[in-house]
């Protein structure tokens, strides 16, 4: 990998040269403007105001802009004559635990490479130092014409340093969170927990770009004069959820589908238990009393033929079950008339004895 920076490692009294090379690359697709009428190319001309003409870039310096709008001539003998330590030097002037950088502050990434032989044995030294530690190092250096702040950490064998915002280059969160007072119940955040246990982890290196390969594809059959294939329409993110609860169960259910796990509906009921019509319906009052259950009225029914008060109860039971079933009925009806008969000639039988 071509480097592009030179210089040391400032590590106390010990300098270790190294070479900066960038760690990360674009992949993105690049696009030229141009003429939609007739497809020529738009480019940018560097124009001078004063002489209303195009300036080449060995003409073109720096200034700076005042406040009254005029310009000030910087030279790159200006720029050399200021007092940078780091101006080949990454100056390392503390180590802290990895989890007091805030990522916010974090940028470009680049691998530290060991210029020549002599530099092998100060950047192992400082590499095995880091890992035993289990610290990143603060550092200072400069790049681009301007200081710049970076952290050291090492990936694999290698040191990585990652090009860091000054602490006053991070705006305050102002007026971004939520201007509503909002209540999160523990259901809502126990639901959102199984969400985040069923999605679970991921190979990061399984990621790809599906937009920047749906554009290689279009650009690809625009080249063969071939019609682009049609892909499904991207889903509206910008719905309102109307119940959350219910948006976090399905969300679930969806990634454990998606994961090919078993659904447990119990363990989502068990979270949040969603109030059902109960299939049972009131009991409703018949002569004063209220009915009996399905099973009551089948012990019901044989225990009326011992008693005249079983065989009440049995007399409300079958008046409910009149309109459902009538050949039911009538035959429950015939033998409530042969109790009935018997308990009335027993009667009878006793008052006649007892006259």
């Amino acid at each position: 990998m071509r480097s592009i920076w030179n210089g040391a490692i400032s590590f106390g009294l010990v300098s270790i040269p190294i070479k900066l090379v960038n760690a990360t690359e674009n992949h993105a697709v690049s696009f030229r403007q141009i003429h939609t009428e007739d497809g020529g190319r738009i480019r940018y001309r560097k124009v001078c105001e004063l002489e209303e003409r195009e300036v080449p870039t060995a003409e073109i310096g720096k200034g700076y802009e005042d406040a009254d709008g005029s310009i000030i001539p910087i030279t790159d003998e200006d720029l050399a004559t200021l007092p940078i330590p780091t101006a080949k030097t990454i100056e390392i002037v503390a180590f802290v635990p990895a989890d007091r950088i805030d990522p916010l502050q974090m940028g470009a990434a680049y691998y530290l490479a060991a210029s020549g032989t002599p530099a092998a044995k100060p950047y192992t030294l400082l590499r095995e130092a880091l890992k035993r530690s289990q610290k990143v190092a603060i550092a200072k250096f400069a790049l681009r014409g301007r200081e710049r702040l970076g952290m050291l950490r090492v990936v694999d064998d290698v040191i990585a340093m990652h090009g860091l915002l000054w602490p006053d280059e991070i705006r305050a969160p102002e007026g971004v969170a939520p201007d509503t007072d909002v209540t999160v119940r523990e259901a809502e955040l126990d639901l959102a927990d199984a969400l985040m246990d069923t999605l679970g982890e991921v190979d990061i290196n399984t990621l790809h770009d599906d937009y920047r390969e749906a554009v290689e594809e279009l650009v690809a059959a625009k080249v063969d004069g071939v019609t682009p294939a049609e892909r499904a329409p991207a889903g509206d993110g910008g719905g309102k959820v109307i119940d959350l609860l219910a948006a976090l169960e399905n969300s679930v259910r969806e990634a454990r589908t998606a994961r090919g796990e078993d659904q447990d509906p119990e363990a989502v009921a068990e979270v949040t238990p969603l109030a059902r019509k109960s299939s049972r319906t009131t009991p409703k009052q018949v002569g004063g009393k209220k009915s009996t259950s399905t099973a009551a009225k089948k012990k019901a029914a044989p225990a009326a033929k011992k008693t005249s008060t079983k065989s009440t109860a049995s007399k409300t039971t079958t008046a409910k079950q009149t309109g459902s079933a009538k050949s039911g009925t009538a035959k429950k009806t015939a033998s409530k008339k042969t109790a009935a008969k018997k308990t009335t000639g027993t009667g009878t039988g006793r008052r006649r004895a007892s006259a």
